[in-house]
């Protein structure tokens, strides 16, 4: 019984996965679903997307807040999380950086002022934990 019982354990630690190398995502770990577009106005896309100004806002050294004119197009990919790439267009808004935020920004309509950007967003989540991290940003002026 106890051979018996060792073999059966012996058989559960040794994971049998069977992967296409389509399937790997560089050195992060196994894809499970493939890349594919998405609804832009997914729940989850929405979460993400505000994650990731509140990020950008953080991090950006203009006064004034930045925020989303328009999405692009989504992508979803499935690893140890949803991984989502957002192609967005971002404006600078007439609301200075403060810190209890602003809710009702508008974008500057200012010749001088207004500055526009293409941005992607690759925001790793785990939206039924609350937990999302901007994995990589890149922006260019447009």
């Amino acid at each position: 019984m106890t051979r018996l019982w060792g073999s059966c354990l012996l058989l559960l630690t040794i994971p049998v996965v069977l992967v296409d190398s389509t399937f790997l995502y560089k050195n992060t770990g196994k894809v499970l679903r493939e890349l594919r577009a998405i609804s832009t106005s997914s729940g989850n896309v929405k979460q993400c997307l505000w994650f990731a100004m509140q990020e950008y806002n953080k991090e950006s050294k203009d006064k004034c807040l930045f925020q989303v004119v328009k999405v692009l197009q989504v992508q979803l990919q499935a690893t140890d999380r949803l991984e989502y790439f957002i192609d967005a267009v971002i404006a600078r808004t007439n609301c200075r950086k403060l810190p209890n935020g602003n809710e009702n920004c508008m974008v500057n309509e200012n010749v001088k002022l207004e500055k526009r950007r293409m941005c992607t967003f690759l925001v790793g989540a785990l939206p039924w934990h609350g937990d999302f991290t901007v994995m990589k940003k890149k922006c260019v002026d447009a």
